[in-house]
């Protein structure tokens, strides 16, 4: 299936080609649109002049890696706290999984195994893992037993509450939308 979170071809082309890159752009969506979240590993990528690796992305020096987030226009709204923990994420995916994102969720029993791995990602909490959960089963068919029910209201079926969701212009009009009246209804509290 093909991505469409960016709405870019050549971000979203990266998207689906690289699971590593899916993992960063989720790890990115917080405090941004989610598009420029998701659009941040092709910049990345393209600023190291080809496709992202765990390895170079967690012995990069810290500084120089933070100071390629930060060229304009940065690859988020906070450079220099989303560095360190792209760089963490990567570690993590070094240490526990050859480097390889795609080694989380290839072998899971079950869905509460699979948010169990992701959850325990650096940077990810339960909401984040339910939402790239959903995103596997509803975009590239990782779908163990009991995956929807893992991913709570993010794997309902055409909820348009997340990234998840997103697969053209008009469902992406669709998610902001819920994520704008969820808002309204939290400062209405």
């Amino acid at each position: 299936m093909r991505i469409q979170l960016t709405q870019r071809a050549e971000a979203d082309e990266l998207l689906g080609r690289s699971p590593l890159a899916l993992l960063v752009g989720m790890l990115l969506d917080q405090q941004v649109p989610m598009e420029w979240a998701f659009t941040g590993p092709h910049t990345i990528s393209e600023r190291l002049g080809h496709d992202l690796t765990a390895e170079e992305i967690a012995s990069y020096d810290p500084e120089a890696f933070t100071a390629l987030l930060a060229q304009k226009p940065a690859v988020h709204r906070y450079p220099k706290a989303m560095a360190a923990r792209v760089q963490q994420l990567a570690a993590y995916l070094v240490a526990h999984y050859d480097g390889k994102a795609e080694l989380i969720w290839a072998d899971a029993a079950d869905g509460k195994e699979l948010l169990g791995r992701l959850q325990a990602l650096p940077g990810y909490g339960k909401q984040k893992a339910q939402i790239f959960l959903a995103l596997l089963g509803k975009q590239l068919g990782v779908r163990p037993p009991g995956w929807r029910e893992a991913a709570g209201a993010y794997g309902e079926k055409e909820s348009y509450r997340s990234v998840a969701d997103v697969v053209d212009a008009d469902s992406l009009a669709r998610v902001r939308a819920y994520k704008q009246a969820a808002k309204q209804a939290a400062k209405a509290e």
